[in-house]
């Protein structure tokens, strides 16, 4: 590594004269280190109760230990007061602890499928919006989830013009308003199979054109709760190795002992591994990047490499960060995670400094 790049790649048993050597146990696996699209919060810090950079730096950290070494620390809908701090916030935490940008997730979402997001802070998007929420296009590289049906012609294309990945999801698109969108620039699937109509043969909705539109790159919460392992594994079969990324769509208990937290006035609590509200809804996941490519493994039957390149090269292509991030070649950052064979994280270098 040199000047926090991977300088070269050699075979275990090469001898490299003068370099220092971080030498790790027989049977440690490197990998990329992971780059997770969707993290709402951990280390007990939720991005909507404190839209700051220190907020921000601390929930990426929070994931390290996870192997996550670069993400998008999310809000979820909110008021556009809170969405145009925690932008500003994000244009002075980029480039720190691995932040590479914001994801908003909401609040131009449909209120049929809003999941755990108050439906007071859910808005139809005019075009007069674009004005606060083009200033994503200077905060590193950032994304917003949407539902197609709840914008207005022309929102879609201009986003995705200024720069921003634009997202479907918490949507009752139909397939052909999806794929209209996709022609304006719509890129990804967020979080696959959940907040949005399940495909028939008849109606093939959102979930159809992602499994059939290779133009998609789709985000799976793979925790065994969100989606059924083998619907995760028939996403992969039919979309490729290299079209859908693992997330987590993370709360604030990863990281931490806490079994409840309160999300905007609503109580949620940790029970058997879901996070859920009175109601019963859930409420984002309790789950870290290295869980995620563990349970792709052992619960979905991916091979280690199609789980790791779902965390890693995956989402980093999607954002427009590769070759730079999620691989292991020569220029690449060095991003990296030891893993053992059963998949837990030993550490973490970020920009080649080891994690202490």
């Amino acid at each position: 590594m040199h000047h926090g790049l991977i300088e070269r790649v050699v075979p275990r048993d090469q001898h490299i004269p003068d370099a220092a050597t971080d030498a790790m146990p027989r049977g440690i696996l490197l990998a990329p280190g992971f780059v997770d699209l969707q993290v709402n919060g951990g280390g007990g810090i939720l991005l909507n109760d404190d839209p700051s950079p220190q907020a921000m730096r601390s929930i990426a950290r929070a994931h390290r230990r996870y192997g996550t070494t670069s993400c998008l620390p999310t809000l979820i809908s909110d008021h556009p007061a809170k969405a145009i701090a925690a932008i500003a916030a994000a244009e002075l935490a980029v480039g720190a602890d691995g932040v590479l940008g914001l994801h908003l997730e909401g609040p131009f979402i449909s209120p049929a499928r809003r999941g755990i997001h108050r439906s007071d802070n859910i808005l139809p998007a005019r075009m007069d919006d674009l004005d606060w929420l083009g200033r994503l296009s200077a905060v590193g590289s950032s994304m917003v989830t949407l539902a197609p049906e709840c914008v207005p012609p022309g929102f879609v294309k201009a986003l995705v013009a200024s720069g921003i990945r634009v997202s479907v999801g918490h949507s009752e698109a139909s397939s052909e308003r999806v794929l209209a969108a996709i022609e304006d620039g719509l890129s990804g699937v967020t979080h696959l199979f959940n907040a949005m109509p399940a495909m028939s043969a008849r109606e093939p909705g959102i979930a159809g054109v992602a499994l059939a539109d290779a133009r998609l790159v789709a985000g799976i919460i793979l925790d065994g709760i969100h989606v059924d392992p083998l619907v995760a594994r028939a996403a992969f079969a039919a979309k490729g190795r290299d079209k859908v990324a693992l997330v987590s769509d993370a709360m604030p208990t990863v990281g931490t002992d806490r079994e409840h937290f309160d999300l905007m006035g609503t109580q949620i609590r940790l029970s058997g591994g879901r996070l859920i509200s009175d109601n019963g809804t859930l409420a984002g996941a309790h789950l870290d990047m290295a869980s995620a490519v563990r349970n792709a493994v052992t619960l979905a039957g991916l091979s280690l490499d199609d789980a790791l390149r779902a965390a890693s090269l995956v989402p980093a292509r999607f954002l427009g960060l590769a070759p730079e991030r999620g691989t292991l070649t020569a220029g690449a950052r060095a991003d990296i995670v030891a893993l053992t064979p059963d998949l837990d994280v030993v550490t973490t270098w970020l920009g080649g400094e080891r994690e202490a």
